[in-house]
């Protein structure tokens, strides 16, 4: 078992016992736009693609409260890394499912953590 793979069991279990911290999420990734010759974007069917993960909603770090772009809004949010298939940018979103900060969190920045267990977000509200 790798390190992402024990930290996700670890975390899972935990929630699963307390049920917090890490709630059921989704990484959200909009269809790349598409534009035609003379540059207007080609009107698709496309659905947004919707992966599932466990994510965990915390403070902001010191970090991201002196990064450029910080509002009073900023949450960290930690997602297991092995709960997810791919990885993440800042063109998704995520929505997270459950728990006291359930809705749709826009991506400002993505990191992973030194273990790789996991990745660090700096998100905030909105849709």
């Amino acid at each position: 078992m790798d390190m992402a793979a024990a930290f996700a069991e670890i975390g899972q279990a935990f929630s699963s016992a307390f049920g917090a911290p890490f709630w059921s999420a989704e990484i959200i990734t909009q269809p790349e736009i598409v534009y035609d010759a003379g540059g207007s974007i080609v009107p698709g069917d496309d659905e947004p693609t919707r992966r599932a993960c466990q994510a965990q909603v915390d403070i902001a770090t010191e970090a991201m409260r002196v990064a450029e772009g910080y509002t009073e809004q900023t949450r960290r949010i930690i997602v297991l890394a092995d709960t997810l298939e791919g990885g993440i940018t800042t063109d998704d979103s995520i929505e997270v499912l459950e728990g006291p900060f359930a809705g749709v969190w826009m991506i400002d920045s993505v990191s992973r953590d030194t273990a790789a267990a996991g990745f660090d977000l700096a998100g905030r509200p909105g849709g």
